[in-house]
């Protein structure tokens, strides 16, 4: 006998959406299957399900807060497809939000935190760039990307020198 199905209602968190699967029942996870992606399950795998499932509910989620880094992470995706190599991005030294840059300065750990809208948090405050920490803590200026070794360190040839 098949009882009409209420669809299952996640809770808000999206990590407590991703805990929940292993517990679901089958057809818990055959109505979110439909609901997420709009068509039957492809297989009876449960890890492969639970994982996508996963994948798509986080995806969801980003969607909602960082929607241009997402379109952008498409774009090159795409182009690695279509030519089979990545554009080199040699000058973005920029990481991605939510890393944690640490840096040992005579003998104190600084941390900064890299925001979702680009800005970074350090020590309760916020900063458009990484220089302007470095500044803060050094007193001098200093390339922002170089001071949390972001950047590799360019090193001059002088002229006349022996190669």
């Amino acid at each position: 006998m098949n009882a009409p199905h209420t669809p299952y209602a996640f809770p808000p968190s999206v990590l407590s959406q991703i805990a929940q699967l292993p517990s679901l029942p089958m057809i818990e996870i055959k109505v979110l299957w439909k609901q997420l992606f709009g068509n039957e399950i492809p297989n009876h795998n449960r890890q492969f399900l639970e994982r996508r499932l996963a994948h798509k509910l986080q995806l969801i989620e980003f969607r909602k807060t960082n929607l241009n880094l997402l379109e952008s992470n498409e774009r090159r995706i795409q182009a690695l497809i279509e030519t089979g190599k990545l554009r080199s991005r040699e000058k973005d030294y920029r990481p991605l939000a939510g890393s944690v840059l640490i840096r040992i300065y005579q003998d104190v750990e600084h941390r900064v935190m890299v925001e979702a809208d680009g800005q970074y948090e350090y020590e309760g405050s916020r900063y458009a760039s990484l220089s302007a920490i470095a500044r803060e803590i050094t007193g001098t200026r200093w390339s922002g990307p170089l001071f949390f070794g972001l950047a590799p360190v360019k090193t001059k040839v002088k002229k006349g020198a022996k190669r």
